[in-house]
């Protein structure tokens, strides 16, 4: 008998390579689907969270896969400054804008990840908090500092991040982060919004937001890849399986989309979503 059937698996899987780029929180999805099923699966449970390693790998190999070429410039500019002891291109300081970025997310994550879990556990707060996702989203649209259809003057999408956004700036977005772990709140979102406020078009706060977020869903799934191989995954590997090739191929096509969309569209509708379905959430819980 699986804790997670493979049904639940597929379910699970569709949801989250999708939520997890799209910026409505994949974390808030997984705790809310199981409420709205009615199926006795609880964030905390050990087995739910070794299952959930799987999916979140998924999802950041194809962040990588897709990012390729991007994170191969990135390392050769890292390892160019490392060699001549300087910052003299733009693919090393892109490459340590994503370090900057990338610290405080992990420390925080460490810190927090345990404490936030327990207390924002519920399918009602995590439905509360996609409403707060929205209000942010919005707020991000209405205080960004540049349109998604304005022209612009350099081509290279990773040199024009690299150029304005700073130490600083790269630090803060990162630190943002850190609120992804309340489910509801979403990563993608987080930075986005930050790209927008420091003066990235759409689809350069896309970039930079899932350039970001690859090193930290690699990191949090490997510190937690054990859970999955030891006592905790016996039985939801093979569920996990199933679900990780689902959220493969929905992230795939996510991210295309995404870098499509946001060529000349604003995160206003991801908003409205979030604040509708929260809602409606919300009020279904109150009530059942």
């Amino acid at each position: 008998m699986h804790p997670i059937s493979y049904f639940q698996g597929i379910v699970f899987g569709l949801i989250q390579g999708v939520s997890e780029l799209f910026p409505i929180s994949s974390l808030g999805h997984a705790v809310v689907t199981p409420r709205v099923f009615g199926w006795h699966i609880h964030q905390n449970d050990k087995f739910f969270i070794a299952f959930l390693v799987a999916v979140h790998l998924a999802t950041a190999i194809v962040l990588l896969g897709f990012f390729w070429e991007d994170w191969v410039r990135v390392v050769k500019g890292l390892v160019r400054s490392l060699r001549d002891r300087e910052i003299t291109d733009p693919d090393a300081r892109l490459g340590w804008l994503l370090v900057v970025g990338t610290i405080p997310a992990g420390l925080l994550g460490l810190l927090l990840d345990n404490p936030l879990r327990k207390v924002f556990a519920s399918a009602s707060s995590a439905a509360a908090f996609l409403i707060v996702n929205g209000l942010l989203l919005f707020a991000f649209e209405r205080l960004r500092r540049r349109s998604p259809g304005d022209a612009e003057p350099d081509p290279d999408e990773d040199r024009r991040i690299a150029e304005r956004v700073s130490w600083r700036q790269a630090g803060s977005i990162g630190a943002a982060q850190a609120l992804a772990l309340i489910p509801g709140i979403s990563r993608s979102g987080i930075t986005m919004g930050g790209g927008l406020l420091v003066g990235l078009n759409n689809k350069d706060a896309a970039r930079f937001g899932f350039l970001l977020a690859t090193p930290i869903i690699f990191a949090a799934a490997a510190l937690k890849l054990p859970e999955l191989f030891g006592k905790d995954g016996d039985g939801v590997r093979g569920p996990a399986l199933v679900a990780a090739a689902c959220a493969a191929f929905t992230a795939y096509f996510s991210i295309r989309f995404l870098m499509r969309f946001f060529e000349t569209n604003r995160l206003t509708p991801f908003a409205i979503y979030c604040v509708v379905v929260g809602t409606a959430l919300t009020i279904g819980f109150a009530v059942t």
